[in-house]
């Protein structure tokens, strides 16, 4: 295999991996989370609801983010639509690649998963809803947290994502160019 093939591999491999995993929702919780979670360790009610409501929020986010897609127009410019089971909307591309399917949902299911794992298992998420779990909450982190990984990689390699959505830009020269001097020996 050629050293500039090599690279492009390297390049989709990454923005598959961003592709599966909710980064941008993770980034966001990380962001908000500590605002909304007591500093003194005693969660309120309002705390409480606040937390849960930015939890289903990222959720909500994940899994919408899986039946996204975009497209270039003939004009060049990137769109972005929902994934509908007759093609996408708003737009009148109704190719096979552009419908709803099975893997959409599978993809979203683990998406939201993974997230939730994150975000459920996260220290200040726990102090304020299950404050008595804190002492087995590191054997949980080292037990789920690689159990859900490795599950996610299967089911995601046996269903792959194929869908470029909101967040996720599609793979072209000029990205595999800027991604070859990020990583010159690959």
């Amino acid at each position: 295999m050629s050293n500039s093939s090599q690279k492009k591999g390297l390049a989709e491999l990454l923005f598959t991996l961003n592709k599966l995993l909710p980064t941008g929702t993770t980034f966001l919780f990380q962001l908000i989370n500590p605002l909304l979670t007591s500093y003194d360790n005693t969660c309120t009610a309002l705390n409480k609801t606040l937390e849960a409501l930015l939890i289903v929020l990222c959720s909500f986010v994940c899994c919408f983010a899986s039946f996204t897609d975009s497209y270039t127009g003939s004009d060049g410019k990137t769109y972005y639509a929902i994934v509908t089971p007759k093609g996408l909307w708003p737009s009148s591309l109704n190719s096979h690649s552009f419908k709803l399917c099975f893997r959409d949902f599978v993809h979203a299911l683990f998406s939201v998963m993974v997230f939730a794992c994150f975000a459920l298992l996260d220290p200040k998420t726990v102090r304020c809803f299950y404050p008595h779990f804190e002492s087995t909450h590191n054997i949980l982190l080292l037990v789920l947290t690689p159990i859900l990984r490795l599950l996610s990689v299967v089911v995601f390699f046996i269903y792959p994502n194929n869908r470029h959505g909101i967040g996720c830009p599609q793979l072209d020269d000029s990205t595999v160019t800027s991604l070859q001097l990020a990583f010159p020996q690959v």
